[in-house]
């Protein structure tokens, strides 16, 4: 495993606030907050109600985008910058295994049929750094 990919994983695992990008119907970028975590195989993941826009926007545009790391402008740290593809996911292993009692406070239980997860497949990931113009680069794109 890359240095580059072992710190992105790192920096993906806490549970953290992030800025979650789609397209809309009209072809117009549309952020919200998220709070999302990683895993160690890269992928994304946070639970949204299934009717949310985001899931008709992901449904309609796979491509996303998400921005994580940067916190507070007076505790600026390296920062991540991210485009995957999105899908939006009801079964059973994947509700139960995303479940934390903390989603209580939305959401009945994991069978609750308002709950579902997104679940996020980056292809590209930089790492941004204060001071430093150039990011470190993660690309799993074919041909790069």
């Amino acid at each position: 495993m890359s240095d580059v990919t072992q710190r992105i994983i790192e920096m993906l695992q806490p549970v953290q606030l992030c800025c979650f990008a789609t397209i809309t119907t009209e072809g117009k970028p549309w952020v919200r907050y998220v709070f999302c975590e990683g895993k160690g195989d890269m992928t994304i993941r946070f639970a949204t109600f299934s009717n949310s826009r985001k899931v008709a926007q992901i449904r309609n545009n796979s491509e996303v985008h998400l921005t994580c790391g940067a916190a507070a402008p007076a505790d600026m740290k390296p920062y991540l910058q991210i485009q995957g593809r999105a899908e939006f996911c009801t079964d059973t292993a994947e509700r139960n295994g995303f479940w934390k009692e903390s989603l209580k406070n939305y959401f009945q239980g994991p069978d609750d049929p308002n709950y579902g997860v997104v679940v996020v497949m980056p292809y590209r990931i930089e790492i941004c750094s204060p001071g430093s113009p150039e990011p470190l680069v993660w690309d799993e794109r074919p041909g790069r």
